[in-house]
């Protein structure tokens, strides 16, 4: 797929401090999660992408355009959510995102029409004559997602998008992003500590540790484990379905959970599970190929980090 944004041999010093070093990835179109624990650099990098912070070595691009020469050019394509609150006291909601809109340098009429049509989108209701310093954390969290929609940018940076909502608006929230991605087209960068969302929502992920990016993959790459296997779970004793596997030439792995890991995973393998079953008179519970876990990807590429800056 075309790179969004490609970062060459990228370093960022402030005073002594190394906050981004020497990172060189390629970050694909589609929606990707940028993860990281806190103090990874991702916030110094996103500030890069946006053209607010210079780099102290290397090259950035966003969209095809060099920072720091096309940073205007970059800031009228890309839209941007920031995970503080940063609405002007006074304004409704309609009025902040016409506002943004109008910066990005929409007519006023245009941008006034824009601004109600993305808050539709948002399912903003009536709220949005009210004023900003009065909403829940869910409805201002929907006018920074207007706002940086409001000029209809190709990327979207998204900087903890679901920070401080419930359930129910999270999943709004993660529909709405789906729906921008599939349906209008936008690559959008989503940077969060929710591993779900990141599984809910993207394409590809790019984990951050210690200033560096240690990995950029897609998520069904990442999901295929070393080793394929198949788990089951069955009602009845198993020792005997256990004699059929192996006596097929499988191998059976009983583990903690009471699931039987049955390797390898080829192609005539779940039609032999049914067979065993039925043979030795017990019901397949379930029957689930094995995926690698995000969070265990995400852990080893901290202790990476870790070890490397030892």
């Amino acid at each position: 797929m075309t790179a969004v944004i490609e970062l060459q041999n990228i370093t960022k010093f402030y005073g002594a401090f190394c906050a981004l070093n020497d990172v060189s990835c390629s970050i694909p179109a589609g929606v990707t999660g940028l993860l990281g624990p806190n103090g990874a650099g991702k916030s110094t990098l996103i500030k890069i992408l946006l053209g607010l912070v210079r780099v102290s070595s290397g090259r950035a691009f966003v969209l095809g355009c060099e920072l720091p020469e096309g940073k205007t050019r970059i800031r009228s394509r890309v839209g941007y959510m920031p995970e503080d609150d940063c609405y002007f006291a006074g304004l409704s909601g309609v009025e902040a995102v016409r506002y943004l809109a109008r910066l990005s340098g929409i007519p006023s009429r245009e941008a006034l029409r824009r601004a109600h049509e993305i808050l539709d989108f948002c399912d903003a209701g009536q709220e949005r004559y009210r004023d900003v310093e009065t909403y829940s954390t869910g409805m201002r969290q929907k006018v920074k997602f207007a706002a940086a929609m409001v000029h209809d940018p190709d990327l979207l940076i998204l900087d903890e998008p679901t920070a401080g909502l419930d359930p129910e608006e999270r999943d709004r929230m993660l529909t709405r992003i789906g729906a921008l991605a599939r349906e209008a087209g936008k690559s959008i960068l989503i940077s969060t500590h929710i591993l779900p969302d990141v599984q809910a929502t993207c394409d590809s992920v790019a984990f951050m540790a210690k200033g560096r990016i240690r990995m950029v993959e897609s998520l069904a790459v990442l999901s295929k484990p070393a080793e394929p296997a198949v788990h089951v779970r069955l009602l009845g004793a198993s020792e005997r379905f256990q004699e059929l596997a192996v006596s097929d030439g499988y191998q059976v792995e009983s583990e903690s959970s009471g699931t039987l890991a049955i390797r390898p995973a080829d192609e005539r393998l779940a039609d032999r599970v049914w067979q065993w079953a039925r043979d030795a008179g017990v019901a397949v519970k379930s029957l689930v190929p094995s995926r690698n876990s995000l969070e265990q990807v995400f852990l080893e590429c901290v202790r990476e980090g870790e070890r490397a800056s030892l």
